[in-house]
């Protein structure tokens, strides 16, 4: 016997729902798993594979099921059992956060599969039990599938954009995950209520069970160990207080700044310490700063101290960072310290020529520097807004076999005639990974001046005084610029 049709408008609104439930999911993974994998090409891929193979396995078991029951009694166990994965997702993440932290391939997948794989596997199975339902005429095939297709699709971008526009600005990722599987269990109830079929035997308990299940896995994911003070629109961000005034911003795990809230003046991070000697071989007095990226401020913070009426523009692409730092990181705006809230790119392209006398390139990805700031045409913008004897200082991560920071060096020294690069002997020998800093300018570096003042470092620092530790290396381009592939360890 051929099970009874859904109503057109319940058919459509279950596979644009399950869609769109899918895609909120994906997106929100990437959010969950940042702040102990951190966020790089290898996390958003593996994100995106282990979501697609959800959704293909997903399918096949719900055309295999439709064909072998009445998909009718299906329709409302997916989506409770749904509701469940997606509300177990976040214990799941946050406990096994704890244990898989670190970049390493196998646990990015596995913290993937644990955000994402469970309530994208069920969900999918609802759209092919869907079309199961519809398909009561062979004449209209090709019809029902293209329409019920389509309206997946559709709900797949609403819900992306949705979510990258709208939920994840205007709510914390708990919330929405805690929200979208009460949806689901809602969903799931009312349409098992809407069919009005009876009970069969053990039906009330397998239901009790579930929603048991499901208000344990949200209990568990509310009181779990959560590594954010803060969810901004990019970063998981906290603030740890040491003795004193110290605090240490961390971004997704990492890391990230520190800054004295009793002396400016103190530079704790070495790579900071490196820039800041690099700002002190600048001539006396004020000088014009351009920061692409801003982070916890530190060396704005320095130069504002230590070059009394400097003028210094920072571009941050988060905005909600920028506040966290006015509210805990004694960050103060104001004419000699603007910050403009945007991608550093696009900061860039917005700044007059010849306008500043230090540009310092320090954004990150988690422990990447973002692809598009990293090739050719990005450093010969940054040369073009720094004047004449200007210094441009660019902060890179990098790890043996240092293959980014090699070709980094070559494509910062196809634009500029005088390179120079900052780093520990160890890492320069390729024995550790470490922070590298490249210096670059149109006129001849202050070599002696800058080698003083690293000698004066508490850690021991090498200046090497050309490009050629990126000798043979690629220049990276717009076009060609695998920044990721080139810092996989």
């Amino acid at each position: 016997m051929t099970p009874r049709a859904l109503p057109s408008g319940l058919a459509t609104a279950l596979v644009f729902s399950a869609s769109g439930a899918v895609l909120v999911l994906e997106i929100v993974a990437l959010r969950l798993v940042g702040p102990y994998v951190g966020v790089t090409l290898q996390v958003s891929s593996s994100v995106i594979g282990i979501s697609l193979a959800a959704i293909a396995y997903g399918a096949w078991l719900g055309g295999r099921l439709a064909d072998k029951f009445n998909p009718r009694l299906l329709l409302a166990p997916a989506l409770l059992l749904g509701a469940v994965g997606t509300a177990v997702t976040l214990p799941l993440v946050r406990y096994g956060g704890s244990l898989l932290r670190g970049g390493a391939a196998p646990a990015v997948l596995l913290l993937a599969a644990m955000a994402v794989f469970l309530p994208a596997f069920l969900l999918s199975t609802i759209t092919p039990m869907v079309v199961k339902l519809q398909l009561s005429d062979l004449e209209r095939t090709g019809s029902v599938v293209g329409r019920l297709s389509s309206i997946g699709t559709l709900g797949a971008i609403t819900a992306t954009l949705a979510t990258g526009f709208v939920f994840v600005a205007a709510v914390p990722t708990s919330w929405i995950v805690i929200t979208l599987a009460g949806l689901l269990a809602a969903g799931g109830i009312a349409l098992h209520l809407w069919l009005r079929r009876p009970a069969l035997p053990g039906q009330p308990k397998t239901r009790a069970a579930l929603a048991a299940l499901g208000m344990v896995g949200a209990g568990l994911g509310a009181v779990g160990p959560n590594p954010c003070d803060v969810e901004t629109a990019y970063h998981c961000a906290r603030v740890d207080s040491s003795s004193g005034g110290g605090r240490t911003l961390i971004l997704n795990s990492a890391r990230h700044s520190y800054v004295d809230l009793d002396d400016p003046r103190h530079l704790e991070f070495a790579y900071v310490q490196w820039i800041g000697a690099v700002a002190d071989s600048l001539p006396v007095g004020a000088i014009d700063a351009l920061h692409l990226g801003g982070g916890g401020f530190t060396l704005p913070g320095y130069l504002r101290s230590t070059r009394p009426g400097s003028r210094q523009q920072v571009v941050e692409l988060d905005g909600g960072l920028v506040e966290l730092d006015k509210r805990r990181l004694g960050l103060v705006t104001g004419p000699d310290l603007r910050v403009r809230v945007g991608d550093a790119r696009v900061g860039l392209a917005a700044q007059p020529t010849a306008a500043y006398d230090l540009v310092v390139g320090d954004a990150f990805g988690y422990l990447v520097v973002p692809w598009h700031l990293a090739t050719k045409e990005m450093a010969a913008d940054i040369s073009r807004v720094l004047r004449p004897g200007g210094i441009y200082a660019q902060n890179v991560i990098d790890y043996p076999p240092d293959r980014f920071i090699r070709a980094e060096l070559a494509t910062v020294a196809s634009v500029f005639p005088y390179v120079a690069l900052i780093a520990p002997p160890d890492a320069l020998s390729g024995e550790v990974g470490s922070n590298f800093v490249i210096v670059a300018s149109h006129a001849p570096l202050p070599l002696d001046a800058i080698r003083s003042r690293l000698a004066a470092l508490p850690e021991p620092v090498t200046l090497q005084p050309d490009a050629s530790f990126g000798a043979g290396a690629r220049v990276l381009t717009d076009d060609f610029a695998p920044v990721d592939q080139l810092l996989s360890r």
